[in-house]
């Protein structure tokens, strides 16, 4: 299905969605208002074409993702995504699952890396679960190479020999595959605090001391930029004993799935945490990609509206930054969530995190969207009158 943005705002961005599974179609939701209200504030249009992916695409058609519904994807400026997973399909030896559908996405979408800020909002630092006194002043980013490594390596395969099964998994990885996502890393900081932590496991591992060794040729390029080589279980220990010392980690596929997951604890919830997955495609506007938060479909709470959308939202700024090039749009995002939890408004995890508060107010996943949308508002009064884009017939067919 489509849906058009009013006729004649200029520009219009093309947007592919993707609820996808469990609290993916609450918190997507939530999302789109809010960058609706985005788009009537700051005078451009969205189309929209929603299309199935992940559990609801198997029950529909048989396959976590259609060939059409991927060209859908390649021919958008960016795919907002929700998530994906059902348990009906979680069988590891079944034919097909819903994540299969996310890993071809990121590999014929050539989404070569998947940035996971994590900001610790300052009125939720006593929310972590680290103490506050090491939470309250980090601002890291984590680089995390997406298309190789031992997730699309090959062979990937149990077999039987005569001593009994065993198995194997490939970790694979080109010149050209590490040097992109480490100059990407080399880039973002240098556009931050200028700290670069190169994270492998070059002690043990043939394909890290590639790795590293290719970070230090890199590095003549950028002078200016800080290095260090962090070991990744020495970095995984850091990131809860001392995590303010980071600014922008840079490591491979697997290292970067775990680690990432890691770090979202500091934020205090998982619902707090958006990412990126980027190409090299340029598109009209900016770079193309995939934003989603890092949280998965969470069915045992799907349709209660107690999902936090933040997550959603903040991928939704990501989203204006980077394929759009809208930063006044995402810095405007960011700072409406920023005023919706100093108002005191909590989903319920943030407050499970920490207690019921005297200054704080329990709200549900669209009720949450909708402080968001006001605390946008607010800091744009000519949005006062009508927030809600028109829908009408189009799409990218």
């Amino acid at each position: 299905m489509s849906e058009k943005a009013p006729v004649g705002v200029s520009p219009t961005y093309r947007l592919v969605v993707v609820p996808g599974d469990g609290i993916g179609t609450e918190v997507i939701a939530g999302g789109r208002r809010v960058l609706e209200a985005a788009a009537q504030a700051f005078g451009f249009g969205i189309e929209w074409t929603e299309i199935l992916v992940g559990g609801v695409a198997i029950d529909a058609y048989g396959t976590g993702i259609r060939d059409e519904d991927l060209a859908l994807c390649a021919a958008a400026d960016a795919v907002y995504f929700g998530s994906i997973g059902d348990p009906r399909y979680s069988d590891p030896k079944a034919r097909v699952r819903p994540e299969q559908a996310l890993l071809r996405m990121r590999k014929d979408l050539a989404l070569y890396a998947n940035l996971r800020p994590v900001a610790v909002q300052p009125i939720l630092a006593a929310s972590s679960p680290v103490r506050e006194a090491l939470v309250k002043d980090v601002d890291l980013l984590i680089v995390r190479e997406l298309t190789g490594g031992l997730y699309f390596g090959k062979p990937s395969e149990q077999r039987a020999t005569p001593a009994g099964r065993e198995v194997v998994d490939t970790l694979t990885y080109t010149e050209h595959e590490i040097r992109r996502v480490v100059k990407l890393g080399f880039e973002l900081a240098r556009g931050r605090r200028k700290k670069l932590t190169s994270v492998d496991k070059a002690n043990v591992l043939e394909s890290s001391r590639l790795w590293r060794t290719i970070v230090e040729e890199v590095k003549s390029d950028y002078p200016d930029v800080e290095l260090e080589h962090r070991l990744v279980d020495a970095c995984a220990m850091s990131l809860v004993t001392r995590p303010a010392q980071f600014d922008v980690l840079v490591m491979e596929n697997l290292f970067g799935d775990i680690l990432s997951d890691e770090a979202s604890v500091l934020a205090g919830s998982l619902g707090m945490l958006p990412s990126a997955s980027l190409g090299e495609r340029r598109t009209e506007h900016g770079l193309f990609g995939l934003y989603e938060p890092i949280h998965g479909s969470a069915p045992d709470i799907a349709g209660q509206d107690v999902a936090n959308p933040l997550a959603t939202i903040l991928s939704g700024a990501m989203l204006m930054r980077w394929s759009l090039g809208r930063a006044d749009v995402a810095d405007a995002i960011e700072a409406a969530v920023t005023g919706a939890l100093n108002a005191g408004y909590r989903t319920p995890d943030l407050v499970a995190a920490i207690g019921d508060q005297p200054d704080t107010k329990k709200v549900g996943t669209q009720e949450m969207a909708d402080k968001v949308v006001s605390s946008l508002i607010e800091s744009n009064p000519s949005m006062a009158v009508g927030t809600s884009s028109k829908t009408g017939e189009g799409g990218l067919q």
